[in-house]
């Protein structure tokens, strides 16, 4: 969902990728999504009604707005993107599906939520396309309540990869695995 690495000085930044790149990646997610459900995939995460979660990387929206659904009206959805046909389109479909509890965020990494205030974090094949995934980590970690759950897909990357990528930092720890996701709960870090 990201492009990756526009340089400024030292640090590296995250860009949006074209409109229409962003167009045709969206169309790939409907056809991608009318084959496996996202709901399948977010029902091994184990999500309740009352949860808050973010959806890290939200694109347009297909994880979102089933979370939205399953976490009912005394939950949240944080859906953050860095393109903003992403944030546009989820406000969009929460708007006529009628869904108050989803909150759209644009930015590339800072969330600008407090501490330790999500249940579950969504970081669904976004980690392998960011310039600084240590900042996207450590500020998920940031916050992902202490009993809270990371839930990790990238088919972009192979399982050890997976592992070693979020555990390295000692922030998360590996959880069981899903069928179609990795968990991670709180480390050590805390």
């Amino acid at each position: 969902m990201f492009q990756i690495k526009e340089h400024y000085g030292a640090i590296a930044m995250d860009k949006p990728m074209s409109n229409l790149h962003f167009k045709f990646m969206s169309f790939g997610f409907r056809i991608r999504d009318f084959f496996l459900p996202r709901r399948n995939i977010l029902n091994e995460i184990g999500i309740r009604p009352g949860f808050y979660i973010l959806d890290y990387g939200c694109g347009p929206g297909s994880y979102s707005i089933i979370a939205a659904e399953m976490v009912g009206a005394k939950g949240k959805v944080y859906a953050l993107d860095i393109h903003p046909l992403g944030i546009q389109r989820v406000k969009s479909i929460a708007s006529k599906k009628q869904l108050t509890n989803v909150e759209a965020i644009c930015s590339d990494c800072i969330t600008g939520l407090p501490d330790s205030s999500v249940d579950v974090v969504l970081l669904h094949d976004i980690l392998h396309a960011l310039s600084d995934p240590d900042g996207v980590l450590e500020e998920l970690y940031r916050v992902l309540k202490p009993d809270g759950i990371l839930s990790f897909s990238d088919h972009h990357m192979k399982e050890d990869e997976i592992i070693y990528r979020i555990t390295e930092k000692g922030r998360f720890r590996f959880s069981p695995k899903g069928k179609r996701t990795y968990s991670f709960s709180e480390g050590e870090c805390r």
